[in-house]
């Protein structure tokens, strides 16, 4: 059984279009509509009493061309009669002008002339007493012949005395006729003003289609709300930018990966970031995919996708933890590999002190593990007396251990010195850290493998100079070791390389400093890093960003 359409299905519903494009084109038919209805009633208005007074002016004009002295003797010298010279001049004059009637009357009113011969010798229908009160007259009247446009003139004689008038009228049907006759022309103007308007809607209307994607004014205003919740919600960074570079919008993430404030909108990047890596990226001077860039102490991965417009929308992920975490996981494997590593020396001599307690040679065992036990204890009292801030030296003493199971030698020089009382502990352990694995990574495959760590303070500044026996870096490559992103090993697992110098000389510069490489005296590479003001100052307290900070971090912004 066939379900049954209902009613209300059939009925077709009128009403308010919902899209952009059909309102848009419905108000600008009714703008256009209205614009010419109105201009039209606006000139036929003026036009029908424009019609009037050209009327009336005709017939004055006519009046007084009749109206003169050669007529008025012709009126002292004869009597009104239907076969009178004064009724054939005015027929004359009628038929000639065109004009409705030519009445010529005496003083009395009574009329010498008319169309209508019964007439002649009657006195005039209408008032005359202000045409020979010697008042030139015009207006619309009602006379014998119906209504008409009228001009009323005195007749002087050559004495300029005034001996009767002449009164002239215009059919008003032509009036008439001559303003409906117009309407046609008008209307055909009107019609062609209005198409041309409705094409010129049709037209802006179908590009705002395409440009708002034939939605209704509820869906952009429903996304638009959607927008920037999303927007704001996301975690990760959004900037999209116009064709010149500006910010055109950017969500609360970017602004604080950016170190931005909501006053940026509208402004360009190159006025607002300093130039860098991270500017190029964000403008599209470097190309690519999961470009790397260092912002303050952060590291970025950005991704820019052009828009049509010739703008771009540019996403920023925060890595910064989890370079932090891979830098601890690589940490923590080549410690791994080095207590594996420990793991058979320790067998091997847990094997010889066996041996020697066996053979009852107790002497030689004793002096055997004091041997042993003493190398670290060296290298950990060395490192302790020279570095007081535990961070640090804790992290030099663990370096040592990896890299002594390298077989690489590490050391501190004799004038290293460094006090317990630092700014930022944490940021002079990122600096070190960074620049001892790489020196580790460097010497490790040289002919006589060292490393020489030098931490000696100028006042208030501290400087770290670490240098290593590797291969070095070349004259024309030491300013691009500290470019974000560049690296002459393989990436880890974790991610990509190319970050930790980065971050070093981000650092320095960040406190006012410097980081440079250069060649050591062993022909390997040395790095210098300088500090200023990594020491408080006389009789001033610690910093807090050391405790409120994360790994590798300083307060403040850019």
């Amino acid at each position: 059984m066939s379900a049954r359409p209902s009613s209300a299905g059939k009925r077709r519903r009128f009403g308010w279009p919902r899209r952009v494009f059909s309102q848009v084109l419905l108000m600008q038919l009714a703008i256009a509509a209205g614009v010419t209805v109105l201009a039209t009633g606006l000139f036929l208005a003026p036009f029908s009493s424009e019609l009037d007074d050209q009327a009336m002016r005709r017939a004055l004009a006519i009046a007084e061309t009749t109206a003169s002295p050669r007529v008025a003797g012709e009126l002292l010298a004869s009597r009104p009669a239907a076969d009178g010279p004064l009724q054939a001049e005015a027929e004359r004059i009628r038929k000639a002008t065109g004009a409705e009637y030519v009445v010529i009357m005496d003083r009395r009113g009574v009329r010498w002339t008319h169309t209508d011969v019964r007439q002649i010798g009657r006195v005039v229908s209408t008032d005359p007493s202000e045409a020979l009160a010697g008042e030139h007259v015009m207006g619309i009247d009602n006379g014998t012949l119906g209504r008409s446009a009228r001009g009323k003139v005195p007749l002087r004689d050559e004495t300029r005395r005034i001996v009767g008038a002449v009164s002239v009228g215009i059919a008003y049907d032509s009036v008439r006729d001559r303003l409906l006759a117009a309407i046609p022309g008008l209307l055909a103007y009107a019609g062609g003003a209005l198409a041309a308007g409705a094409l010129a809607a049709y037209l802006i209307s179908r590009r705002l289609q395409r440009q708002t994607h034939d939605l209704a004014f509820s869906d952009i205003s429903a996304l638009l709300t959607e927008r920037e919740a999303m927007l704001h919600s996301l975690r990760e960074g959004v900037v999209a930018l116009d064709g010149a570079g500006r910010i055109r919008l950017m969500n609360d993430e970017a602004q604080r990966l950016l170190g931005l404030g909501p006053d940026a909108t509208g402004r360009p990047l190159d006025e607002l970031l300093d130039g860098g890596r991270t500017t190029d990226v964000l403008t599209g001077r470097v190309r690519g995919e999961d470009l790397l860039a260092v912002q303050g102490s952060r590291v970025l991965v950005a991704n820019r996708m052009p828009t049509d417009d010739g703008g771009a929308v540019v996403t920023l992920r925060d890595r910064t933890e989890l370079e932090r975490l891979g830098r601890e996981l690589d940490a923590t494997r080549g410690l791994i590999d080095a207590l594996r590593a420990q793991d058979h020396e320790h067998a091997n001599r847990m094997h010889t002190l066996l041996g020697l307690l066996e053979l009852e040679m107790h002497e030689e065992a004793a002096e055997f593990v004091t041997e042993v036990v003493g190398v670290h204890r060296a290298t950990a009292e060395q490192i302790t007396e020279r570095i007081h801030d535990p961070l640090t030296a804790a992290l030099l003493v663990g370096k040592a251990t990896v890299a002594a199971e390298r077989g690489v030698s590490l050391r501190l020089s004799p004038g290293s010195l460094l006090p317990d009382r630092l700014v930022d502990p944490q940021g002079l352990v990122t600096v070190v850290g960074n620049l001892v694995d790489n020196a580790l990574d460097a010497a490790a495959g040289s002919g006589d493998p060292r490393i020489e760590v030098e931490l000696r303070t100028e006042g208030r500044t501290v400087v770290v100079r670490i240098s290593d026996s590797g291969p070095g870096v070349p004259v024309d490559q030491r300013e691009l070791v500290f470019s974000e992103g560049w690296s002459t090993k393989k990436p880890p697992a974790h991610g990509k390389r190319g970050l930790g110098l980065a971050l070093v000389r981000r650092l320095a510069e960040r406190q006012g400093g410097s980081a440079r490489v250069g060649r050591s005296a062993d022909g390997g590479a040395e790095f210098t890093v300088v500090l200023p003001e990594a020491l408080p100052g006389a009789g001033g307290p610690v910093s807090e960003r050391a405790t409120a900070a994360g790994p590798g971090t300083v307060e403040g912004t850019e």
